[in-house]
C-alpha cells in the first residue's frame, strides 16, 4: 500500500531536557492529568526531530535560543531562530532538522498528560 504522507527521517542527534513542570489539576478546573512542560532541546547540525509526528491533545509553543531550525508541515519547509518559532495546534503534522553548522536549541512548553 501506498501513501502520500511524507517520510521523515528518524530522530537523531538530539538531546531533551525537562527543566520544568506544573501539575494543571489544581490550577484550572477541568486540566486534571494535565501538565504544563518547559524542555530545552538541543539539534545538532544534521540532526533531525522525526519522525513526522502531531500534536493532537498536546499543544505547544518554541522560542529558539540559537541556531536555525526547519520545520517540515504540508510539503512546505519553513526556517525558524533566532526567537519565537511555531506553533504546535492540534493541526499541527510536522518533523523538524537542523539544516544549519552550529547546534539550535530551543525551549518548548506544552500541556501534555501527567507522566
Amino acid at each position: 500500500m501506498t501513501s502520500n504522507e511524507p517520510v521523515a527521517p528518524e530522530t537523531k542527534g538530539v538531546a531533551t531536557i525537562l527543566l520544568s513542570t506544573l501539575d494543571l489539576g489544581p490550577e484550572i478546573v477541568g486540566m486534571a492529568g494535565r501538565q504544563l512542560r518547559m524542555r530545552r532541546v538541543t539539534i545538532e547540525p544534521g540532526g533531525v526531530f522525526g519522525p513526522i509526528h502531531d500534536h493532537q491533545d498536546r499543544p505547544g509553543i518554541v522560542y529558539i535560543l540559537q541556531g536555525t531550525i526547519t520545520d517540515h508541515r504540508n510539503g512546505v519547509a519553513t526556517d525558524y531562530g533566532p526567537g519565537v518559532g511555531w506553533p504546535e495546534d492540534r493541526n499541527t503534522t510536522h518533523w523538524l532538522e537542523n539544516r544549519g553548522m552550529i547546534p539550535a536549541v530551543e525551549i518548548s512548553v506544552d500541556i501534555v498528560k501527567n507522566e
